[in-house]
């Protein structure tokens, strides 16, 4: 079955064409980093003339790689939430239209599980179809971290077999079900770092570019302590850690180096300040970057490892655009050395916001039988799975 899927939840346009939600032809991704980046964040309204500019060539450039005319597409999944409403609708009315004109069927996929299935996508489950080059099989139940800008999220994955609806499918289908074990209360951890790097002047996005310059300080500069919660010991918070990093830097001469880095970087070409913003970086500053990142880490492996003994599996995902965090899937390889655990990542061009992933998880769906109608619309806050 081929599959186009459609992504805009956020900042990135994409489209993607998958074969039986495994095989890619085509994955492409239009960024809008250099839109956003002088407001240090994503701008809601600004990102929806971007979607509306560029998701039709954005489509026809997906189809023209893949080889593949719409006509030949046997099915479109949009991502219907969550994100940003003004975002998300544009790709979505655009894929419904595209679907009724085509005489298609369509669903709309929650984002999230296409996060989940972009770990799938490379590391295929035992029956499902295989991937040429895919890195091993996942093992399933499995805890998957869904760690991005706009999420962190731990969910218990299980799957149970039902019949296929469609005839270009195998006779027995993977369903996956899944149950959300725990969730931030306030900042995702990508947000986190946008935020420090805003504070600092580093500029955006800000988890690469705090992942390059804390490699070059002390992350036992700052002590930080534990995050401790209250209720859920699965849930996040990032709140608190980023008031700490705010109240060392204000009124000190973090603050004062912050500002004459944020008066270079306007004066400075982008390409200058990539290459030389470590050198307008104090050791301070690069200690406390090295710190801050850490903690955040330290505090979502030690989680995500608490919800796989609570639930009991050995599997662990890791997907969203924080997982390309060098010290993040480092110190995940160092658990699942110690601790004789399955921890799987997606490669970085999938662990970003992609339709590939979105194409993956709507291929299940369809072939299951499941259609959306044209009532289908888009859910800012849309929920994934039951709270456990």
């Amino acid at each position: 079955m081929v599959v186009l899927g459609i992504e805009s939840s956020c900042d990135e346009t994409a489209a993607a064409v998958v074969v039986d939600g495994a095989r890619i032809l085509s994955s492409v991704v239009a960024s809008q980093v250099s839109t956003h980046e002088k407001f240090g964040g994503v701008v809601p309204e600004l990102a929806s003339r971007e979607h509306l500019r560029k998701i039709v060539p954005i489509v026809d450039e997906a189809c023209r790689r893949a080889g593949v005319g719409l006509n030949e597409v046997e099915g479109l999944a949009v991502t219907e939430g969550p994100g940003l409403i003004g975002s998300l609708l544009v790709g979505l009315v655009y894929g419904k239209a595209l679907a009724l004109s085509l005489g298609k069927p369509f669903v709309g996929v929650n984002h999230l599980e296409g996060h989940i299935h972009a770990v799938l996508l490379e590391n295929p489950s035992a029956d499902a179809p295989v991937t040429p080059g895919a890195s091993g099989d996942a093992r399933l139940p499995a805890v998957a971290l869904v760690v991005s800008g706009g999420h962190t999220s731990l969910f218990l994955v299980e799957t149970t077999s039902v019949a296929a609806a469609d005839a270009l499918s195998p006779s027995r289908m993977k369903s996956f079900a899944y149950r959300r074990l725990g969730q931030t209360r306030d900042d995702a951890a990508g947000e986190a770092f946008d935020k420090i790097a805003k504070l600092l002047a580093l500029g955006y996005p800000g988890g690469p570019i705090i992942d390059s310059l804390a490699r070059h300080g002390n992350a036992e500069a700052v002590e930080f302590g534990r995050i401790k919660m209250k209720g859920n010991p699965l849930d996040f918070s990032f709140a608190g850690l980023k008031t700490a990093v705010l109240y060392r830097v204000r009124g000190t001469p973090l603050a004062t180096e912050a500002e004459q880095r944020r008066e270079w970087r306007k004066s400075a070409a982008r390409e200058v300040v990539r290459d030389h913003l470590g050198e307008h970086c104090s050791q301070e500053t690069l200690d406390l970057i090295a710190s801050f990142q850490k903690a955040v880490v330290q505090d979502l492996v030690e989680r995500t490892l608490a919800a796989a003994d609570a639930a009991r599996v050995d599997s662990i995902f890791v997907s969203g655009g924080v997982a390309c965090n060098s010290l993040l899937r480092e110190r995940f390889a160092e658990a699942a050395r110690s601790r004789r655990l399955r921890v799987l990542f997606p490669s970085p061009a999938l662990s970003t916001d992609n339709a590939a992933m979105i194409a993956a998880a709507g291929y299940y769906k369809l072939a299951a039988g499941e259609r959306a109608g044209t009532s289908l619309t888009a859910h800012a806050s849309l929920p994934l799975g039951d709270h456990v």
